[in-house]
C-alpha cells in the first residue's frame, strides 16, 4: 500500500509539472516575451503645413500631400515583403522591408494594424479607407515622398 501512495505522488507531481510546462509553451508561443515596438520618426525631405495627424476646425487630417486615398471598403492590406510595422503619427504605420531597404510604406486609417514583424501576405489590417504614401530614403537621412507603383498597391490589396 505504500508503494502505491509514492507513486501516486510521483505521478501527480510529474503530471503537475507537465502541466505548467503546456501552460507556458502558447505564452512565449504568443509573442508575450517579446519587446512592443518602438514609435518610428519619419523626417519628410518636402514639407507642407498639412500633414496627417493634424487638427483643422476640430477635424484630424487623414491624409496630405502625396498621399494615395483607397477606399477599401472594410477590405484587409497585406504585407507585400517580409518586413516591420511600426506606429507613427495618428492613426499611421509605417511598413519596412530589407527587400527594398531604400523605401518605407506609410499606411493611415488601418484599424488595429499588426505591429512587429510581418511575413509577406500576412494581413495588415482592415479599414474603410486606406492613405498610403511611398517614401524613399535621400542621402541626407531624410524621406521623399514619390509614386507608388501598381504593381506594390496590387501587392497590398490582393491576398496572396
Amino acid at each position: 500500500m505504500w508503494g502505491a501512495i509514492s507513486v501516486g505522488k510521483v505521478c501527480y507531481t510529474a503530471c503537475a509539472k507537465a502541466l505548467r510546462i503546456a501552460l507556458l509553451i502558447p505564452l512565449t508561443a504568443c509573442g508575450i516575451a517579446q519587446e512592443p515596438p518602438t514609435a518610428r520618426s519619419v523626417p519628410i525631405h518636402q514639407t507642407w503645413q498639412i500633414q496627417p495627424g493634424s487638427a483643422i476646425a476640430g477635424h484630424r487630417v487623414l491624409a496630405g500631400l502625396g498621399d494615395i486615398s483607397i477606399d477599401l471598403a472594410g477590405g484587409r492590406v497585406y504585407a507585400p515583403f517580409d518586413g516591420r510595422i511600426q506606429p507613427t503619427v495618428g492613426d499611421c504605420v509605417v511598413f519596412s522591408s530589407p527587400e527594398v531597404p531604400a523605401y518605407l510604406l506609410r499606411l493611415c486609417g488601418l484599424r488595429r494594424p499588426s505591429l512587429g514583424r510581418v511575413r509577406e501576405g500576412q494581413p495588415l489590417g482592415r479599414g474603410e479607407v486606406l492613405h498610403f504614401a511611398t517614401l524613399r530614403k535621400q542621402t541626407d537621412g531624410r524621406w521623399a515622398l514619390v509614386e507608388p507603383s501598381s504593381a506594390l498597391l496590387t501587392r497590398l490589396l490582393r491576398s496572396p
